[in-house]
């Protein structure tokens, strides 16, 4: 008998298939339109963050469905199988004569061990499909976990994205007002703060241009426009005092303003002596310290709210500023007074006894007084406000000593310091300016005071290094204390204190006279003197000769 043959099923449950699914990704196609469409109505369009949201959203939704999809056809075929067994079973009981032969010849424990095989087949059957069913249905609460932790992560990505944006906008804000201080700063600064503000301006746009970019330019854009701004402040502050010494192109340099006031200040005491009749002079007071009236002239200058100017150039205009200043700090006056004294009068009789006799005479006296004003009674005088006052204060401090030391003398550190304040004073005479400084209201022997005042300008005699001493032999005996002292056969080096011993008194070894070794060239020494015929100069001599006593050698 021929085998009765059934119509395949499969291929309608195909074509139903295959519509469901179509139809299932159409209604997620119109989801997902809707969803764009949604967006789009936010702001006008899809951002990248919003883009990659629906990217990831989607593509788990497609895997979740591609899964539960293979998983449900996986199980309809093992199903339409084991259906297809069974109804060949049943037809081949339906056909008499096939059934029957079947059970002579195999026997009902057969029959019995096939239909337990089915009835296994059926079974095994349908643990698979609920197997299936329960790996889709993980599949897919994995699947949506997964797409809502990458949802939470594109929301944190994007969270951080716009807090970069905000930190490099914040970068860009301060940048600009970092530009704008230079630029207010620049107002007041000449040569170098103008190239500093050019330098702040481009910087600032290149950072500008970095930080867009993302790149680590914009790092160190930001250390260099930093820099630039600090210095560019330090040096239209009062502080640019400290950058005077060099020539900017006026060809006029801070010391050669010092220098020219001087020359004014001692021609006016030189006019005052010159300009009167008188026996005996008598001086006192004396000119204020440089450090502080080119601080006064700092803070002045600076911080004028019409003219302000930079102080770390020096030129015409400002060599006027800083004159005004010095005169304003001081006032110089004289009078003349007679006074009868009595006198004495040595005479020599015919036999060469010396004889002594009194006579009344009339004597003039010249004084001049020499006053200056503080550095704070200048901030009254000039209505300086507290932060002209505090800044006042800064540069006035002596831990700014050295520094002061390079802007008068070109020299900060070391034992030439005191070889270059004393080489300054070259060609001073009379010594007004020291003996006035140490106390002195009339004109003494002063090459010890020339000395101690060298000391003092450069903060020794504060520190401990050279003492304050108006007698040569005071000074002798300090060094020997602390045995620093070297006799005449040591070759000696710049900055040590010379000491001699005159013939004219019979070399008594005491010190006549002392000076400030400036070099030694060969077996020479050559030094600078005060009140070396009543001036400062410079004198050599020969190594251990006998009107040399000695050298104190200072510990600088």
């Amino acid at each position: 008998m021929k085998e009765i043959k059934t119509k395949d099923a499969g291929k309608g449950a195909r074509f139903v298939n295959k519509s469901s699914e179509l139809s299932s990704r159409m209604k997620r196609g119109l989801i997902r339109a809707k969803d764009n469409v949604k967006n789009l109505a936010d702001d006008g369009q899809v951002t990248p963050e919003e883009y990659a949201e629906d990217k990831i959203k989607y593509a788990s939704e497609d895997a979740a469905g591609e899964v539960a999809h293979d998983s449900k056809e996986t199980v309809k075929k093992t199903y339409d199988g084991s259906k297809r067994l069974v109804q060949q079973i049943k037809q081949k009981r339906q056909s008499g004569e096939t059934i029957k032969q079947t059970e002579k010849s195999t026997g009902k424990q057969n029959f019995k061990t096939m239909k337990r095989n089915i009835k296994t087949a059926g079974s095994s059957t349908g643990k698979t499909v609920k197997t299936s069913e329960a790996t889709a249905r993980t599949t897919v609460k994995t699947t949506q976990k997964a797409a809502k932790t990458a949802e939470q992560t594109a929301k944190a990505a994007k969270k951080a994205a716009e807090a970069s944006a905000k930190a490099a906008k914040r970068s860009a804000e301060a940048a600009k007002a970092a530009a704008k201080a230079a630029a207010q700063a620049a107002k007041v600064t000449a040569k170098a703060v103008v190239a500093a503000a050019k330098a702040i301006a481009s910087g600032v746009k290149a950072l500008i241009a970095a930080i867009a970019e993302g790149g680590w330019v914009a790092v160190v854009a930001i250390i260099v426009i930093l820099l630039i701004v600090v210095v560019a402040l330090i040096v239209g502050s009062g502080f640019g005092i400290f950058y005077s010494m060099e020539d900017s192109g006026s060809g006029m340099t801070m010391r050669d303003a010092i220098s020219a006031i001087n020359t004014e200040y001692e021609e006016t005491i030189a006019n005052l002596k010159n300009s009167t009749s008188y026996d005996k002079l008598e001086m006192y007071g004396g000119r204020a310290r440089w450090p502080d009236v080119l601080s006064v002239y700092s803070v002045k200058t600076t911080s004028d709210t019409v003219e302000g100017q930079e102080v770390a150039t020096m030129d015409e205009d400002k060599f006027e500023i800083l004159r005004e200043v010095f005169w304003d700090m001081h006032v110089i006056s004289s009078r003349t007074q007679e006074k009868t004294e009595t006198e004495i009068i040595e005479t020599e009789d015919e036999q060469g006894n010396i004889i002594e006799t009194t006579q009344e005479v009339t004597v003039t006296y010249l004084y001049i007084i020499v006053q200056h004003k503080t550095p704070e009674e200048m901030a009254a005088a000039y209505s300086f406000n507290s932060d002209q006052i505090q800044q006042l204060a800064e540069l006035t401090d002596p831990k700014n000593n050295r520094l002061w030391n390079n802007v008068l003398y070109g020299f900060s550190t070391g034992n030439d310091q005191i070889v270059e304040v004393a080489k300054s004073q070259l060609g001073n005479e009379g010594g007004d300016i020291y003996w006035m400084w140490y106390g002195f209201n009339y004109h003494p022997a002063w090459c010890a005071i020339f000395v101690s005042w060298c000391a003092n300008e450069c903060g020794f005699i504060e520190e401990g290094v050279i003492p304050m001493f108006a007698g040569c032999d005071n000074g002798v005996a300090w060094f020997r204390e602390r045995d620093e002292w070297k006799d005449r056969d040591y070759i000696p080096n710049p900055g040590d204190i010379i000491f001699f011993d005159w013939e004219y008194d019979g070399y008594t070894d005491t010190a006549d006279h002392v000076g400030i070794v400036e070099r030694v060239d060969g077996d020479t020494v050559y030094t600078i003197e005060g009140n070396s015929g009543d001036a400062v100069r410079e004198k050599h001599y020969t190594i251990g000769q006998r009107n040399i006593l000695g050298y104190g050698t200072p510990d600088y």
